[in-house]
């Protein structure tokens, strides 16, 4: 390859990534503080937030431990952390699970202005209860939060399972435990005892 080839693509290589930034906007979700992982991030109309100034950096609900199932008609906490950026206080007053059974909100959650809460800490303040069918995890639930100022955004929630980032959290009622592998001796563990 020529020098000149060389210096084409070195060329090209590097302004890749340049150019494909700039169509991204100042109201890119990578230009907001998040924390990737499988949990959902509220994106309305195509940028992080909605219009009404409630941020959802992170929503899940929290099923079984891996290998297990959350049984029919059992419960699962959920978890959302909440900012409200409208500069007035707003209150999480419901949440409606269509038919994918009934959340019960243990109080309606206060949202001050501009600081993040956690429907999850202490303890859960949502549970999604009398679910219609066992969940394994990778599931996607939509709920609709009703606000007493933004209305109602909605939002789907994934089923996480209980591992990796979520495995310190609390296990959900009545979680069914995980299947545990019986041992079977190995063609070379035979052979070591024939000697």
């Amino acid at each position: 390859m020529t020098s000149r080839r060389w210096i084409v693509v070195a060329a090209a290589f590097l302004a890749a990534p340049v150019l494909a930034g700039c169509g991204a906007g100042f109201d890119a979700t990578t230009n907001k503080p998040y924390a990737p992982n499988e949990a959902q991030v509220l994106i309305e109309n195509g940028r992080y937030g909605s219009e009404s100034g409630i941020h959802i950096p992170q929503a899940f609900i929290l099923g079984p431990d891996s290998g297990a199932q959350l049984p029919w008609r059992g419960s699962a906490p959920i978890y959302l952390n909440i900012l409200n950026t409208s500069g007035t206080p707003d209150t999480l007053q419901a949440v409606n699970a269509g038919d994918m059974g009934q959340v019960k909100v243990a109080n309606p959650i206060q949202l001050p202005s501009n600081q993040l809460v956690n429907t999850g800490k202490p303890s859960p303040q949502l549970m999604l209860e009398a679910i219609p069918k066992s969940l394994r995890g990778g599931e996607t639930i939509k709920l609709d939060l009703q606000f007493a100022n933004a209305g109602t955004i909605s939002l789907n929630v994934p089923v996480v399972t209980r591992s990796r980032e979520y495995a310190t959290y609390p296990p959900a009622p009545g979680a069914t435990p995980a299947a545990t592998p019986t041992p079977t001796p190995s063609p070379a563990g035979e052979a070591e005892e024939a000697h």
